[in-house]
């Protein structure tokens, strides 16, 4: 019986690390038993992985430039290193533990500071939590060209600095200014955009290229006593017929139809509404996209820690970060700013695991078709795939959650001189707090709602926009007109705004 029990004792898995040091070697060895179980546990599917590690310097830098590996120059970049830095270095301010890309292969930096339970951690929530959502929700499948992204940003990138040696710093600049500022306005919100290869981008920059040097202003052609005004006038009211307004996207409609931009101006525009195009997926799926992340690293060190591949004393330091990350506090704490998007997120996951495996008769009723069906994985891998943020949390919030978070709903109505409580924690009031909560992950309830309505190219081509307000709540003023200023920029004419309730 001795010589049974010392054999069993030399045969106990040994932790993959001990301490707080790493190396490539101990990180390659984690990495491949995270894999492990994120592909037999989890059934994840996900893009090939990059893990590179960087210094924090490289990681504001990588903050600065909206977290693409490669990026074009704009003094808004450094003006952000230049802020974060300053924080950072003061201790005003933390750095995130990784960042992570949607591209195929999928890139995650990770802290060369982490510890190496750490870089467990992150691995485990970016190179397989939010990889797996990337290349398996629908709205980044359909929206984004994971294969085409890093080959287009140096395409972007390379022409930009062309144009600043042809044209000037300054007059980009400007350009990128304007096009900064009509971002969030720049994406197709309802109809697929196509998305170009790379030889196509090149293609098209060659013919624009060639057409700038023979074209001519159609514009001028228009005036009284040209003998290709008729001709002029029959194109000008078939080009505005098929304009097919109202048009939602500002930056494309101006980069097809402004009067006053060159061809290479034309496709700066182009670059940066497609870049914002991108980036549309992630601001709707921020919710999902952090729960999904955050409960895939969870469960995940806690396989390896159950398979003692991982010591007590890094799951408490995980577990420690992991607790900070989920971190949500009261409506009246002073640090309160919103609802955290990791804690709802990780919490709605969890409790879809708990309504599976250990349903309640409360979770029967508001969820028959998953309650008690043991099969949480699948469940789990089905809403990462087909649902967006408000989608989701009107399926699957549950009035377990709702109570866990203390949710309430208000009706705040500017005629009325005070809020009104109209959903609490009872039957009336479960749908009412999911209906008002699902809208403020809305992107069309939350952002203004600004489109083209009508431009007179043969008048006086004044562009006229149209804002649709929302709970009779009108735009802000100053950034109302700094916003007009640089859409009049790249119109070149005289632009008007007019509100109107929805």
């Amino acid at each position: 019986m001795v010589a049974v029990a010392r054999a069993a004792r030399k045969k106990k898995t040994e932790p993959l690390f001990e301490g707080a040091d790493w190396t490539f070697d101990t990180l390659r060895t984690v990495y491949d038993s995270i894999e492990t179980v994120a592909r037999e546990d989890l059934k994840l599917d996900f893009y090939t992985n990059q893990i590179e590690i960087i210094s924090s310097e490289q990681m504001l830098d990588a903050y600065s430039s909206i977290g693409m590996p490669l990026m074009y120059r704009h003094w808004s970049f450094g003006k952000h290193f230049v802020s974060n830095e300053r924080h950072y270095r003061k201790g005003a301010m933390g750095l995130a533990y990784e960042i992570v890309i949607n591209s195929d292969p999928c890139i995650s930096y990770c802290m060369e500071e982490n510890t190496m339970a750490m870089q467990t951690l992150v691995m485990a929530h970016a190179a397989f939590g939010h990889n797996h959502f990337f290349k398996t929700n629908h709205l980044f499948r359909q929206w984004t060209d994971a294969a085409g992204i890093l080959d287009y940003l140096e395409y972007a990138r390379h022409f930009i600095t062309q144009c600043e040696e042809h044209n000037g710093v300054a007059q980009v600049e400007a350009l990128l200014d304007a096009a900064h500022a009509l971002m969030p306005h720049g994406v197709f919100r309802y109809r697929r955009p196509r998305q170009p290869s790379l030889r196509e981008e090149q293609e098209r920059q060659k013919d624009r290229r060639e057409h700038e040097e023979r074209a001519v202003n159609y514009l001028w052609s228009t005036l009284p006593g040209s003998p290709l005004s008729a001709k002029a006038d029959a194109e000008v009211r078939e080009r505005k017929r098929e304009l097919h307004l109202p048009e939602e996207n500002l930056l494309y409609f101006l980069e097809h139809y402004s009067p006053v931009l060159r061809p290479w101006q034309r496709e700066v525009l182009r670059i940066i509404r497609n870049i914002s195009q991108y980036f549309y997926p992630q601001k709707q799926t921020k919710l999902m996209n952090e729960g999904c992340a955050t409960f895939v690293h969870f469960h995940i060190v806690n396989a390896l820690h159950q398979k003692n591949l991982i010591s007590d004393g890094a799951l408490l330091e995980i577990l420690h970060s992991h607790t900070n990350v989920v971190f949500q506090p009261e409506f009246d704490n002073p640090r309160f700013s919103g609802i955290n998007p990791y804690a709802l997120g990780y919490a709605m996951m969890r409790d879809i695991m708990r309504i599976c495996e250990e349903p309640t008769e409360e979770d029967r009723e508001w969820f028959p078709d998953i309650a008690g069906c043991k099969d949480w994985r699948n469940v789990l891998i089905e809403a990462w795939a087909n649902y967006r943020d408000e989608s989701f949390i009107e399926q699957f919030l549950s009035p377990s959650v709702i109570r866990q978070f203390r949710m309430f709903a208000l009706s705040d109505n500017s005629d009325d001189p005070f809020y009104l409580v109209t959903g609490i924690h009872d039957e009336r009031g479960f749908p009412r707090i999911r209906e008002v909560f699902a809208q403020n992950y809305d992107l069309g309830s939350q952002e203004p709602f600004i489109q083209v309505v009508d431009v007179d190219l043969l008048g006086d081509r004044c562009l006229k926009l149209q804002h649709v307000k929302r709970n009779g709540v009108p735009l802000d003023k100053e950034l109302k007109q700094a916003t007009m200023a640089h859409i009049e920029t790249l119109w070149g004419y005289e632009v008007k705004l007019e509100e109107v309730a929805a």
